[in-house]
């Protein structure tokens, strides 16, 4: 994306689209952009420029990558439904069904209550994934949309600006890379980092900028030289030099713990040849120029990324023992590097050189990541366990294994054997009983490193898999077929005990089944979270993927609307406390699973509170020690002894008080602590501890520890604090 500051007008666009494709019907882009402007009337942005200029310049960002007149449409008209009175009717109506579609894939669920903010965020992104999943070319709207909302972020107040910008590096620069468009992707990664960490960016760019023109010439004497030997071995390419994006360089100095003079390869060369051939001739070009460094070589051609990247990346040491990286590729891997699945929206996957054009279908197996995504979607019952599978999937961080014939695998980094298993079939991972790596028996927990050879060995008598298995397996391959199996081989199983689960809570409400259980309440539960029938519901009960109390609320709500001369209120408040009377509760609160008044010890490294997933861990001497499900020393007790894991879960008629931190971000300025503290005090929590520091950005950090009840107090008091003018971050410390 080169100028991209300039602000571009709808010529622009119609010369961009015409450029690419010279037989593209322009008539319906003016006539989007003209029903946009009239729509859009006198709405300004933040920055006070009439507001037709965003949906302008998000419309050229596609245009430059290629994309359809039908895209760039639904980029021109993106906000009309949210912002002005347009129905999506009205765009079938005016335009067609395709564009309608994709305008309201990429329109936010403005219309619904939800019970928080972060609850109807995460439901737009699973909105945004199921429109992704008709038509990509949505999921490239969005992109476009957020990057331009990047270039123009000084407009917003500081708080917003790091909000956005940590909304973008999490989920939406991860997502560009996915989808393999790094010219998106760097922007997005830089603007980000710009506005994350202001201090770092400045002193990057000064300490680039000191020392350019002697880079540049080690950088021109390479090339030359290179060049050189390319003609000589009669080999056609193109040479680039190019420096490195400032996120990348601020990543590896954190990474490697060294300042900015001790990176070297800040400018890298780039060689683009004809044909798989010549990348591996101009190789051996290079590395007989130049040593190249041990471990440093990467071949993506061979093996390429899931987002169809493909380059050979090499590291060679040149004059004064300085490093530099070459990557070598083809034109067409060079266009699929640009611009990854927006490339297949212009042309074939034939010479770019020779400038041959067609539509052609994105292969299947290029989209096998977005398919797994909507799949696993699916079974996500609340919006936080949505969101985090979501960021673990779109971060590409990952691990190269081999089947014994030499096949190559490719897992999430962190993966077992079981995730290789299922990535193979589903039917090897559940008769799976045991596993080779590098041909010697090893634990099937095991993490697999890069190269490992890995074989799995299974039984006709296997029974399955275990739901031991879902703690410790990466990929979400893996966990949606093993929930799978489960659901299937034990649904009747399932669905009776659900069935007990409602009619127990029905019960111990005091209401009468026969009455609560209509079908028009049953609907609103069934309709909320994703239900089909209500067989799939009482399966879900069983199944422990959703509580019966959870379920009956629901269908309370509704029984409400027609009974509106009964008072169910207190029956909805008495569902949220779980009684259970099969184990008594120790002091904590926490009952363990078939033991009495056993000594517990909630885990000072995550403190755990009444309302997180808990799990518990049978100590040496001093009884159970309780832990949050997400704290991150739990891999470490797992591989100590998986055996010791015990379950315990909250009594919630035990009143007891947990002592929880909390970090707080905010702007720094006078009168802040006050009001913090202020806050805290106004939500009836107890303050034990608190404790404040300003950096030299003017950014405070404030750390407290509260006591508190349960999760909710403490849900109270983080949405109180958030409110603080100046305040942008609150979160509760692992």
């Amino acid at each position: 994306m080169q100028e991209n500051n300039i602000e571009r007008t709808i010529e622009d666009i119609i010369a961009k689209v015409k450029k690419k494709n010279k037989r593209a019907d322009t008539k319906i882009i003016l006539r989007a952009y003209q029903f946009a402007k009239e729509k859009h009337g006198d709405q300004l942005r933040k920055s006070g420029e009439p507001y037709i200029i965003h949906p302008v310049q998000v419309a050229y960002i596609l245009a430059d990558l290629g994309l359809d007149e039908s895209t760039i449409c639904a980029a021109l008209l993106h906000d009309v439904v949210e912002d002005t009175e347009v129905s999506h009717e009205d765009l079938v109506r005016e335009f067609s069904q395709e564009i309608a579609d994709m305008v309201d894939g990429v329109t936010k669920l403005s219309k619904l209550n939800y019970e928080s903010v972060e609850e109807a965020q995460v439901e737009n992104y699973r909105k945004m994934f199921l429109a992704m999943g008709k038509d990509i070319r949505v999921i490239m709207i969005k992109l476009a949309d957020r990057l331009h909302n990047m270039r123009t972020l000084k407009y917003l107040t500081r708080d917003r600006q790091i909000a956005n910008a940590k909304e973008t590096m999490e989920l939406y620069a991860p997502l560009a890379n996915r989808m393999g468009i790094y010219s998106l992707k760097w922007e997005l990664e830089d603007l980000s980092f710009k506005y994350l960490y202001p201090g770092e960016y400045r002193e990057i760019i000064e300490g680039i900028n000191k020392k350019r023109e002697e880079r540049l010439q080690f950088i021109d004497k390479i090339e030359n030289e290179i060049r050189v030997q390319l003609k000589k071995q009669k080999i056609e390419g193109e040479i680039t030099g190019r420096a490195k994006h400032l996120y990348s360089i601020y990543r590896k100095m954190k990474r490697d713990n060294c300042t900015l003079d001790q990176i070297y390869d800040l400018f890298a060369l780039r060689i683009i040849v004809n044909s798989v051939k010549d990348c591996y001739a101009a190789l051996g070009v290079v590395h007989e120029l130049y040593n190249p460094m041990p471990g440093r070589f990467k071949d993506y051609i061979a093996v390429p990324k899931p987002n169809m990247y493909q380059s050979l990346h090499t590291t060679l040491i040149g004059e004064n023992a300085t490093p530099f990286e070459v990557q070598i590729r083809t034109w067409d891997m060079h266009r699929v590097a640009e611009f990854g699945i927006a490339a297949h929206w212009a042309y074939k996957e034939a010479s770019f050189m020779k400038g041959k054009k067609a539509n052609v279908v994105v292969t299947e197996d290029k989209l096998a990541w977005l398919r797994e995504t909507l799949e696993w979607q699916k079974d996500m019952q609340t919006p936080q366990e949505f969101l985090n599978t979501l960021k673990t999937e779109l971060f590409e961080d990952e691990v190269y294994v081999f089947t014994p014939k030499g096949d190559i695998k490719v897992l999430p980094r962190g993966s077992t054997p079981i995730d290789y298993a299922y990535s193979i079939h589903a039917e090897v991972g559940h008769h799976m009983t045991g596993c080779k790596i590098n041909s010697k028996m090893m634990p099937i927990i095991t993490k697999l490193k890069n190269g490992d050879i890995v074989e799995i060995i299974t039984s006709d008598n296997a029974k399955g898999p275990s739901r031991d298995w879902l703690k410790f397996i990466k990929s979400s391959a893996a966990k949606n077929k093993i929930n799978a199996w489960f659901k299937k081989n034990l649904r009747e199983e399932n669905i009776e005990k659900g069935k007990e689960a409602v009619e127990k809570e029905i019960k111990r409400i005091g209401m009468n089944y026969a009455e609560l259980f209509k079908p028009e309440f049953v609907q609103g539960a069934l309709t909320r979270y994703k239900f089909n029938t209500v067989e799939d519901m009482y399966a879900a009960i069983g199944f422990g993927a959703i509580t019966s109390g959870k379920i009956i609320a629901r269908i309370l709500e509704e029984y409400r609307k027609v009974h509106k001369e009964e008072n169910v209120e207190a029956k909805i408040e008495e569902l949220a406390k779980e009684k259970d009377k099969e184990n008594k509760p120790s002091k904590a609160g926490v009952v363990v699973k078939g033991i009495d008044n056993c000594l517990v010890k909630l885990s000072k490294c995550c403190n755990p509170v009444p309302g997180d997933n808990i799990v518990g861990y049978i100590t040496r001497g001093r009884g159970v020690s309780i832990h949050r499900a997400d704290c991150k020393n739990l891999k470490d007790l797992f591989e100590d002894s998986e055996s010791r894991m015990i379950d315990v879960y909250w009594h919630t008629d035990k009143k007891a008080s947990y002592n929880v931190d909390v970090e707080i971000f905010a702007n720094d300025r006078n009168g802040l602590l006050a009001d913090i503290i202020q806050a805290i005090n106004a939500s009836k929590t107890k303050l034990v501890a608190i404790n404040s520091r300003a950096n030299k950005e003017r950014i405070a950090t404030t750390d407290i520890t509260v006591e508190v009840e349960d999760l909710e107090e403490l849900n109270q008091l983080l949405k109180a604090v958030r409110k603080v003018d100046s305040v942008y971050e609150v979160k509760r410390k692992k």
